[in-house]
């Protein structure tokens, strides 16, 4: 890995948003999906087309909220040889563009590498912050504490099951925004509706000033600005997954076609 770069972290994206009076659009995807270099050029190209923050997915054999196309394209990853060290060659390329790029992971990874090693490497590469699925605050202390030495972002979830005591003890913990999941269940099966978040957007609300993302079964424009009446940010993974997987033949039409998603999801989220 090169010299350390300054990573942007995801507050000064969302008080842009914000000043342009709509929600951020944050784009996710697996490092070394379709490999390492691919990938790069993946996610360029969608911070290029119009997303605010980016997840770099960490491919891991024992998913937590993945769907069918998202473990596709994990497990393909995975078959080719992918390292942990590769995830920090990803980050470290697209936070150079000067855009928040947050690690998705779920947490076996990062403790088996240490967290502090880990913290470390992803501060030196640029990134943001880590978002952490399967693990709440009270058993990621050894997190926050490497995450507060190092101002890096700590984005833990809140679900439609969560208790409003479960949500408060979240989001106190939380730093750069909160996750909210959608829909109950793994990504990319069922579609988010404004109707079905907004009460939890509300709860989650109550207990925070921070930004409120919502994330999981997000694909369309359309269905991009309807969210954003709500939300401070729609996160989207499986659509831009999916995208990259129907044009696996040709790796300039699948790029093309990932500027093109990622255009009309950009244009949905100022449309509200």
């Amino acid at each position: 890995m090169s010299a350390p770069v300054s990573g942007a972290r995801t507050a000064a994206a969302f008080e842009r948003a914000r000043a342009e009076g709509r929600a951020a659009l944050v784009g996710y995807l697996p490092a070394a999906f379709p490999d390492v270099e691919g990938s790069i050029a993946a996610l360029r190209t969608m911070v290029d087309a119009g997303c605010d923050v980016i997840e770099v997915g960490l491919p891991y054999s024992d998913p937590v909220m993945d769907g069918p196309t998202i473990q596709r394209a994990v497990q393909q990853a995975l078959d080719g040889g992918f390292r942990v060290d590769d995830l920090f060659r990803v980050v470290e390329a697209v936070a150079e563009t000067g855009t928040p790029t947050l690690v998705m992971t779920s947490w076996n990874p990062v403790e088996r590498r240490g967290v502090e090693r880990f913290a470390q490497q992803l501060d030196d590469a640029g990134g943001a912050g880590l978002i952490t699925p399967d693990i709440i605050p009270e058993f990621a202390l050894e997190w926050i504490a490497a995450a507060d030495a190092r101002d890096l972002d700590k984005v833990f979830l809140v679900a439609p099951s969560s208790t409003d005591e479960r949500i408060a003890t979240t989001t106190a913990q939380c730093r750069g925004f909160v996750y909210a999941t959608g829909i109950m269940g793994v990504t990319g099966t069922t579609q988010a509706t404004a109707e079905g978040v907004a009460p939890l957007i509300a709860r989650t609300r109550a207990t925070t000033d921070l930004p409120v993302g919502v994330g999981v079964g997000v694909s369309t424009g359309a269905q991009a600005a309807a969210l954003s009446e709500h939300a401070d940010a729609i996160i989207v993974g499986t659509a831009f997954v999916r995208t990259l997987l129907d044009h696996a033949d040709d790796r300039d039409a699948g790029l093309a076609a990932l500027r093109t998603l990622t255009e009309e999801l950009a244009r949905g989220v100022r449309r509200a």
